[in-house]
C-alpha cells in the first residue's frame, strides 16, 4: 500500500498494455470494485484522501486501544466469499469471522431486555417471555421477512437499476409485498407490544433510514441475521479492507493513500480520469467514484453540466440522519461489567418521537438511545490486556436541517450526557477508567468523509430515493463514470456497498489491449 502518489504513474500509464481503472475512494465499496475489475485485467488504481484502507470501515488507536470508526458486524459473509472467489482467492483464508451470540441485546427503561440470536426457538422464547400473544405474530413477521429477503436482496440488490424498464419491471412485487408500507408500520401489523415493534423495526437506523418512513423491504434484515447470523471480523473491519488491500496488490493494481481526488475529468462527455488536489492528473477510460454521490456530483463534477443530479436535485434529496460517535478505551476493567456484551442498545424514554427529533425536525434531543460495542470481550487484541475498548454511538440531526446543531460548542456536554446514561444503566463507575477518549460528530463526517451535510450514510433509502431512484450505478452524467458505495444502488451497509461493486461488474466492459506505445 503506497502513501504517496508515485511521480511516475502518468508515464507508466502511456506504457500500459491493458486500460487503467481509476477508482476515488478506498472504502469497502471501492476496495470491492478495484478487486473486481482487477480480476478483469484491468490496471487498477485506488486514490484516497485518508491515511489508512477501509474509508468509514477504517481504524484509529489511541492509548493501546484500536477503535473500529464506522461498521461494526457482518451479516451476510457470502457477499464477501464470492468477492473473493471472483478474484481466484479465499475470504476465508484471509479473515478470521466470528459468530456472535446473542448478536445484541436490547434494553428498555422499563427494565425489560431482548435478546436477539440466531435459533428461531430461541428468538420465539424471548418474544413470549415479552409479550406472550405475539408469538404467533411474530412467525408471520419471519415469513414476511424472508419473502422481502428474496426480492430485496438476492433478486433486486444484485441486478442493475439504472434503465426505467428495470424499475417498471418490479412494480408488481413492490406493490404486491407493500413496499409503501414502513418497516415500522409492517412491524405493528404483526405484533402489539411497542418494545417488540421497536426490536423488529429499528434495522433502518444502522444503514441511515427512519423506520416511521423508509420502504417495508428492509424489515428483510430480520431474515438476513436469523439465516447466515451476525458475525465479527478479528481485527475489526479495518482486518477486511486490509485483506482486501492486499489482494488488489497481488493482482498488480495499487492504493494510493493521502491522495484527494479534486475534480472527474471529462471529454466530449465521457471521463477521461481524475485531477487531484495537487494538480496531477491520471488518465484512464474507467473512472469509479466511492466517494458519496452528492460529493461525487456537487463536487467533483463541478465544471460538468449535469441533467439528473443538479445541485437543485442533491438539495431537494432527504438526507440520512447524523451521528454522534463516542471512542472511548478503560484499563482495570477486565471482569468488570458482565452484562455488557459485545452489542447493547439502550433505548431511551421515546421511539417515534425521538426518530422524529432527528430526522424531520432536525432537533438535538434531551433524551437518547445508544448503540453500545465492545469489541474487546470477542477480540482481545482491540485493547491493552487489563482494558477494554468501546465505542458508542447516538444518532443525532445531519448539518442539512435549519438551525443546525454547533457541535464545536455542544460535543463535550454531549458525551458527559451519554457518559452519564452508561454509567447509570450499563457501565457503573465509567469515569474512574477512562484511557482513552475520542469524539467523532456530524461535523467530523463532513470534514473526514467529505459527507454532505455530515450525514452517516448518504441518501435515505426511502422509497423514491431507492433502487432506480438512488444515484445510478452507471452515471447518467457522462460516460465511462461508476458510482458505487452507500449512496447509490442498492444502498448502504456492509452487504449494500459489497453488492454495488457485483452490479458494477456487470457494467462496466471488458479491458480491450492496446500496444505500447
Amino acid at each position: 500500500m503506497l502513501t504517496r502518489l508515485d511521480p511516475d504513474l502518468k508515464q507508466k500509464a502511456s506504457e500500459a498494455v491493458t486500460p487503467r481503472a481509476v477508482v476515488i475512494g478506498a472504502g469497502l465499496g471501492g476496495l470491492a470494485s478495484a478487486m473486481r475489475l482487477g480480476a478483469r485485467g484491468y490496471s487498477v488504481i485506488v486514490l484516497d484522501r485518508l491515511d489508512g484502507p477501509g474509508g468509514r470501515g477504517s481504524a484509529i488507536w489511541e492509548n493501546g486501544h484500536r477503535f473500529d470508526l464506522g461498521p461494526t458486524i457482518v451479516t451476510v459473509p457470502q457477499v464477501f466469499r464470492a468477492l473473493w472467489q471472483a478474484c481466484g482467492r479465499d475470504f476465508d483464508a484471509d479473515v478470521d469471522l466470528r459468530a456472535l451470540d446473542p448478536f445484541y441485546e436490547i434494553r428498555w427503561p422499563d427494565g425489560s431486555r431482548f435478546a436477539a440470536r440466531q435459533d428461531s426457538d430461541a428468538m420465539r422464547r424471548e418474544v413470549a417471555r415479552l409479550s406472550p400473544g405475539d408469538v404467533r405474530g411474530y412467525n408471520k413477521f419471519l415469513k414476511d421477512s424472508e419473502k422481502r429477503y428474496w426480492f430485496g436482496f438476492e433478486d433486486l440488490g444484485r441486478r442493475t437499476m439504472h434503465r426505467f424498464p428495470d424499475l417498471l419491471k418490479v412494480l408488481p412485487k413492490f406493490a404486491w409485498l407493500r413496499a409503501d408500507r414502513s418497516v415500522y408500520r409492517h412491524a405493528a401489523r404483526r405484533v402489539k407490544d411497542e418494545r417488540l415493534r421497536m426490536a423488529l423495526s429499528f434495522h433502518p437506523l444502522f444503514i441511515g433510514g427512519d423506520p416511521f418512513n423508509v420502504t417495508s423491504m428492509y424489515t428483510l434484515v430480520s431474515h438476513l441475521e436469523k439465516e447466515f447470523g451476525v458475525h465479527y471480523a478479528m481485527g475489526g473491519v479495518d482486518a477486511i479492507a486490509r485483506a482486501m488491500v492486499k489482494v488488489i496488490e497481488d493482482q498488480g493494481g495499487q492504493v494510493i493513500q493521502n491522495a484527494e481526488v479534486d475534480e472527474i475529468l471529462l471529454e466530449k462527455g465521457r471521463a477521461r480520469g481524475v485531477r487531484l488536489t495537487t494538480g496531477e492528473i491520471l488518465t484512464a477510460p474507467v473512472v469509479v467514484s466511492n466517494a458519496d454521490a452528492g460529493h461525487t456530483y456537487d463536487r467533483l463534477l463541478r465544471n460538468a453540466p449535469r441533467k439528473r443530479w443538479t445541485p437543485a436535485r442533491l438539495k431537494r434529496a432527504r438526507w440520512s440522519m447524523g451521528l454522534f460517535v463516542w471512542y472511548f478505551g478503560t484499563r482495570g476493567t477486565k471482569g468488570m461489567w458482565p452484562e455488557a456484551g459485545h452489542h447493547t442498545i439502550l433505548n431511551g424514554p421515546r421511539y417515534r418521537g425521538l426518530v422524529r427529533d432527528i430526522f424531520i425536525k432536525g432537533k438535538l434531543a434531551d433524551d437518547m438511545s445508544l448503540y453500545v460495542h465492545r469489541p474487546s470481550v470477542t477480540d482481545p487484541s482491540v485493547a491493552p490486556p487489563d482494558g477494554d475498548t468501546f465505542y458508542v454511538l447516538s444518532p443525532v440531526p445531519h448539518l442539512g436541517h435549519d438551525n443546525p446543531v454547533d457541535w464545536l460548542a455542544m460535543a463535550e456536554t454531549y458525551r458527559q450526557k451519554v457518559q452519564a446514561i452508561l454509567e447509570e444503566q450499563l457501565l457503573p463507575g465509567l469515569g474512574d477508567h477512562l484511557s482513552a477518549s475520542t469524539v467523532f460528530t456530524p461535523e467530523t463526517f463532513r470534514d473526514r468523509y467529505l459527507s454532505p451535510h455530515g450525514t452517516g450514510f448518504s441518501i435515505e433509502p426511502r422509497i423514491l430515493q431507492s433502487a432506480w431512484f438512488r444515484p445510478h450505478n452507471v452515471s447518467e452524467e457522462a460516460e465511462g463514470l461508476y458510482l458505487v458505495g452507500a449512496g447509490t444502488h442498492p444502498g448502504a451497509g456492509l452487504p449494500g456497498v459489497i453488492s454495488s461493486a457485483e452490479v458494477l461488474d456487470s457494467l462496466v466492459p471488458d479491458p480491450v489491449t492496446v500496444p505500447r506505445g
